[in-house]
């Protein structure tokens, strides 16, 4: 459009002072001149707004798998805390069961060590008793032989 105005410049210079008077014809141009900045504007902001939209696609990804990496870190924390309870949920137990088995054994034993007791007394009066069957087995062998030569 503004090559038509040129050549009607050029064939009539006239023309162009009546233009450049006439306040219609300078809103025209200046809408013109506006219209062809704007292209050039959108043009530029378009390229501005797709690289600015492209960076923050970017920055939302980059800021998603953050909070991912944060979920699963949070989640490994709480798996870790929940086996380590376990853990020691399970050593306590085991505690415990050595705990009662410990005093299990120790009444088995005392047991044990009352009837080995019972056992070295009886023990020890079967052999005083079989040394004084011994004794008055000796004593009856020695009284008979002794009686016969007496009579």
């Amino acid at each position: 459009m503004d090559f038509f105005f040129e050549e009607e410049s050029d064939s009539n210079p006239n023309q162009n002072e009546g233009r450049d008077k006439d306040p219609r014809m300078l809103q025209v141009e200046n809408a013109e001149a506006i219209l062809s900045r704007d292209d050039d504007v959108e043009e530029n902001f378009s390229s501005n707004d797709i690289s600015r939209r492209v960076q923050e696609l970017v920055e939302k990804i980059h800021d998603r798998r953050t909070n991912d990496q944060k979920e699963i870190e949070s989640f490994q924390q709480i798996i870790v805390d929940k086996v380590t309870e376990v853990c020691q949920q399970m050593k306590q137990d085991m505690y415990n069961v050595y705990e009662e088995n410990s005093s299990e054994m120790q009444v088995k034993l005392l047991e044990l060590t009352d009837v080995l007791e019972t056992c070295t007394r009886l023990h020890t009066e079967l052999l005083k008793a079989s040394h004084v069957l011994a004794s008055l087995q000796e004593g009856l062998t020695v009284s008979c032989t002794a009686e016969p030569m007496s009579e």
